[in-house]
């Protein structure tokens, strides 16, 4: 209850004070390439429940039919404009609906999509769907330059399904086991610092 709350209060200030923020990247997608401003896509959620992310678009529209899931390197179905937004996470931003929804939450283990969710070893899988899937956590602050690692492997999908995958998972059933509001705080903190540092 207190972290519902406190995604609640947290999420709702981050919205206003970034809502001018949000309309300039709305209109720089909107000016870079045809297609729709927001990205959705189904991902597995709390307890194994389906939901749809919401992000800002920053791959072209056909992205889904021209490679893997998996994004690599200087991936060419990344837009201009998505170069930036993904190099600062501003991408990530429009999450902040759905954690107001009940989807997510603010700092919790990154939803995947149903392919990759069925690698889950059934110990994992149990432990990192028992609590509501993030914006930010631990994980993905070790693995933000995965985009880069995948791009150096022969087969990057498999890479990402037998090396990388199995060691997000295991930060993030430690972070389903031991999460308290004085470590999400931390994680929020430490994400916010990777980000202007970057």
């Amino acid at each position: 209850m207190a972290k519902r709350l406190f995604d609640l209060v947290l999420a709702a200030l981050a919205l206003a004070a970034l809502a001018p923020v949000l309309v300039v990247v709305a209109l720089v997608i909107k000016f870079d390439t045809p297609g729709p401003v927001f990205f959705r896509q189904q991902r597995v959620g709390r307890g194994g429940r389906l939901f749809r992310i919401h992000k800002f678009r920053t791959m072209q529209v056909d992205a889904p039919e021209r490679g893997p899931e998996v994004t690599v390197g200087r991936d060419a179905r990344i837009t201009r404009s998505g170069h930036w937004l993904r190099h600062y996470r501003v991408d990530e931003l429009p999450q902040l609906l759905d954690v107001l929804s009940g989807h997510m939450s603010l700092v919790g283990p990154r939803p995947e999509v149903p392919r990759y969710v069925a690698h889950y070893p059934p110990d994992l899988r149990e432990r990192v769907l028992s609590v509501r899937p993030g914006i930010t956590d631990p994980a993905s602050l070790e693995h933000i330059d995965e985009a880069h690692q995948l791009a150096t492997a022969a087969d990057p999908e498999r890479e990402y399904v037998e090396v990388i995958l199995p060691r997000k998972l295991q930060h993030q059933a430690r972070y389903a086991e031991q999460a308290t509001l004085g470590s999400d705080l931390r994680v929020l903190l430490r994400t916010v610092r990777i980000l202007l540092s970057r």
